[in-house]
């Protein structure tokens, strides 16, 4: 009798408590609110979509951003989206500010499939471009919105670190299959995911201090040994066989300074291109800088004309003027910055190894 007392007494006070045993969400429904205010879409568990302001002005027929110019990324069939929203570090000129979660942890919550993540994406994206099918726009390119639909072109860079999704490689793998290129950039602090990364189209580095001082400054990273993971990152980008790309986000008056140290670390990463590209003053990062804090195009080309002559092995390639981006590259590429994506995704088919030669084109070649 004693015991049968017991055991309800138990189930009545298991069932009284909230349950505590649930699996931790990356974020909160209160977080989820703020970023859809300012644009962004919720995919799922950990996901996120935002459309780029560049897909809409292609849409008006005012031109592309300077992947379109750089490389051949139409705009207007480019989705921006990550898989992940955590981060390590908690950069000052960061747009987003402190509204998503900031970790040392590659991973806790959840994990969505590849194809969910996809679908919902391009639904979301979509969704937020309904517009342009309606009245109203009789200025907007009506052959391009007649292709928007028809996704070509993947950003994994929108917020967090896309990188750290435990099925990294399986999204990737089937956004290829959709013919649909892949762009993925991370910070920098995660180079056991950088280690697995089988293909993609061009992976980024984004590299924001040229010292180690500046880097915490800067990025105030989470880890401890934010400078010997971002070393490793970079001996680990020398040894991809897939195009690569350092991004230097250059803020005037913080960071232009110690070319050296640059040099340096764009030696040991070794990558086929380098992308130098201005702080843009908008979001959370207004608190940290003042709109002169954005570089002008030509302190960017005066920045990038020294930085050339302790980079022997790189030429520049072109400018985007309205984005304050600056593209240079490896002498050895003979100038095929432009990528070939139906030899791309024939390369991936066929399963072989391959080099960025093998897909890099000198003239513009179109994703269909």
């Amino acid at each position: 009798m004693i015991n049968f007392i017991y055991n309800l007494f138990t189930i009545l006070l298991m069932t009284s408590l909230p349950i505590i045993n649930q699996e931790k969400q990356q974020m909160s429904n209160g977080q989820w609110s703020q970023l859809k205010k300012q644009g962004y879409r919720q995919v799922g568990n950990h996901s996120a979509v935002k459309t780029c302001e560049w897909t809409r002005k292609m849409l008006r027929g005012q031109g592309g951003c300077y992947k379109y110019v750089f490389y051949g990324i139409r705009s207007h069939q480019c989705l921006q989206m990550t898989t992940s929203m955590f981060c390590a570090s908690r950069c000052k000129f960061c747009w987003r500010g402190q509204k998503a979660p900031i970790s040392k942890e590659n991973w806790y919550g959840p994990i969505d499939n590849p194809e969910h993540i996809i679908n919902h994406s391009i639904d979301e994206h979509l969704k937020l471009l309904i517009g342009f099918k309606g009245m109203g726009y009789e200025k907007a390119d009506k052959e391009k919105i007649s292709e928007m639909d028809k996704i070509r072109h993947v950003a994994l860079s929108l917020t967090g670190e896309p990188i750290t999704y435990p099925k990294i490689n399986e999204i990737l793998e089937e956004f290829h299959k959709r013919k649909i290129s892949t762009f993925l950039v991370t910070n920098s602090q995660y180079p056991e995911q950088i280690e697995k990364i089988k293909n993609v189209t061009q992976l980024y580095l984004s590299i924001d201090a040229p010292n180690k001082k500046l880097m915490e400054k800067i990025d105030q990273p989470l880890f401890k040994d934010y400078w010997k993971r971002m070393e490793k990152c970079l001996d680990l980008l020398k040894t991809r066989n897939y195009r690569t790309c350092i991004r230097l986000t250059m803020i005037e008056n913080e960071n232009m300074e110690d070319l050296e140290g640059y040099a340096k670390l764009i030696q040991k990463g070794s990558p086929d291109f380098i992308e130098l590209k201005s702080y843009v003053w908008v979001g959370g990062s207004q608190k940290n800088y003042k709109v002169e804090n954005m570089p002008r195009i030509k302190s960017m080309e005066e920045f990038s004309k020294k930085l050339l002559l302790l980079l022997p092995e790189y030429e520049y390639m072109r400018t985007h003027i309205p984005s304050r981006a600056i593209l240079l590259m490896k002498k050895s590429l003979n100038k095929k910055c432009w990528i070939n994506f139906p030899k791309f995704f024939e390369l991936i088919e066929t399963k072989k190894e391959f080099n960025t030669e093998d897909y890099s084109s000198k003239v513009i070649m179109p994703n269909n």
